[in-house]
């Protein structure tokens, strides 16, 4: 086998474009990677660290620029965080209820989970004023899902588009707890609830209409938070007022970044990865679910479980993917995997239909319709539904010019793709990848050699 051509450059107006040159003898994906520490574990660490009594001290942490937008907003509000690297971070917390009010707006950048978490915290602080913006995307992200539930519980908060829209303004107030029925599954809305609850007298319950990943409440109770969870009506109810005191944080690498390489590993022949120390929470694992039903050859090796988080080595080998259809409960356990999913359907037999995920519309990018533009650019079949796609595979792609619409998972499932497409594929505006996973690049020039 040959090995690929991988180019990053750097244009005039400093956005990359990453090119990928598929040898036409072939390639195969070889060797142990790790991949960055998971994100929403890295967020709700910085942030009950900065809340909680005493030092946190985290391990693994992911420096992608969201987590940094997490800790920029923290230390404006307080709380002592030391510069961020991925062996030892140090949060010297300043206790629940004790916010500074900022001179300075809050800029969470492109994080949709720094602003819509934050928002809960900082509508329960009374007598303290605060705003938050973020980047263009993060502007155009609504916002009224965590303001509307909040304003329930006597929030007082203004932004445009009827207070749907960041900018954000906020003025603190002593909430009322609430039993919130989210319409939709989202662990941002329900973290964003629980986290006002925390500082509110009373319980304040969140019933899902499905299960939505657990990072919080894991943490919550680790942290020292009195919390109880009731499987059968997919509801958890926070009290208020409990201390929470500062905590040893071990991060796992981020399953949301290791599917790229599971779809790697199966789509190009002859491959045979192991991507090692992988967070495999329940709430997480619709990856594996999905991969598993399209044939997947991935196995669970040295499984354990670090500070609570159930953690394991996946391996994949290569194998011929099938068809199937994503819908339903599964679809808030795989709901960031969705664009690389679409990677793996445009080389299966048959024709996959991923319904369910109208949320995908409203992420950096809308991006059922990004995927289903970017692909058909490479020559997929797929045709984009309201809340979906549906992909027919076994078509040749071809290597062209495509572009990420600066989302980072658009960025990195082009890339995968590229590396089964035929002739050279260039990905504009590849810097995207940073976002989530700094080191993409180089991970991927390293499993090509």
């Amino acid at each position: 086998m040959s090995v690929a051509v991988i180019t990053l450059e750097t244009q005039e107006n400093s956005s990359h474009n990453l090119t990928i040159q598929r040898p036409s003898s072939g390639l195969s994906l070889q060797g142990r990677i790790q991949v960055p520490g998971d994100k929403s574990i890295s967020h709700r660490a910085l942030m009950l660290g900065a809340i909680a009594e005493g030092e946190t001290e985290i391990q693994g942490l992911l420096l992608g620029e969201d987590p940094r937008s997490t800790a920029s907003c923290f230390r404006l509000l307080g709380a002592e965080i030391s510069e961020l690297n991925t062996e030892f971070v140090k949060v010297k917390g300043i206790g629940l209820g004790n916010f500074q009010e900022p001179i300075d707006v809050l800029n969470a950048g492109n994080s949709g989970t720094t602003i819509r978490l934050m928002l809960g915290l900082l509508a329960s602080h009374p007598g303290r004023f605060f705003t938050v913006t973020g980047d263009d995307s993060l502007r155009s992200r609504p916002m009224s899902r965590v303001v509307k539930p909040l304003q329930q519980m006597a929030a007082e908060i203004w932004g445009r588009k009827g207070n749907s829209l960041a900018p954000l303004a906020i003025q603190g107030q002593a909430l009322k707890p609430i039993h919130y029925h989210s319409p939709i599954a989202s662990a941002q809305v329900k973290s964003c609830i629980l986290l006002a609850g925390l500082n509110t007298e009373g319980k304040t319950t969140v019933t899902e209409p499905a299960l939505s990943r657990d990072h919080s409440e894991r943490m919550f109770r680790a942290f020292g938070a009195e919390l109880s969870i009731d499987s059968e009506t997919k509801s958890v109810t926070i009290t208020g007022g409990a201390k929470l005191f500062g905590q040893k944080v071990i991060v796992p690498g981020d399953i949301s970044s290791a599917a790229f390489w599971l779809v790697a590993g199966s789509i190009v022949p002859g491959s045979d990865l192991v991507v090692e120390n992988v967070g495999v929470n329940p709430t997480r694992t619709g990856i594996l679910e999905a991969l598993a039903m399209m044939g997947a050859d991935i196995q669970l090796e040295n499984q354990r479980e670090v500070a609570g988080e159930p953690v394991a080595d996946l391996r994949v080998r290569s194998s011929q993917l099938k068809s199937c259809t994503i819908a339903g409960d599964i679809i808030p356990r795989l709901i960031d995997e969705i664009p690389i999913l679409a990677v793996a359907a445009a080389f299966a037999e048959g024709t996959t239909i991923i319904r369910d995920a109208a949320e995908l519309r409203v992420k950096e990018s809308d991006r059922i319709t990004v995927m289903a533009q970017q692909l058909h650019q490479m020559g997929a079949k797929i045709t984009e539904l309201p809340d979906g796609m549906e992909i027919t595979g076994g078509t040749t792609l071809v290597g062209t010019q495509v572009d990420s619409h600066t989302d980072h998972r658009i960025a990195m499932s082009l890339a995968i793709a590229a590396l089964n497409a035929t002739g050279t594929t260039t990905i504009h505006r590849a810097e995207a990848a940073a976002i989530s996973y700094p080191n993409f690049t180089h991970t991927l020039a390293a499993v090509c050699s």
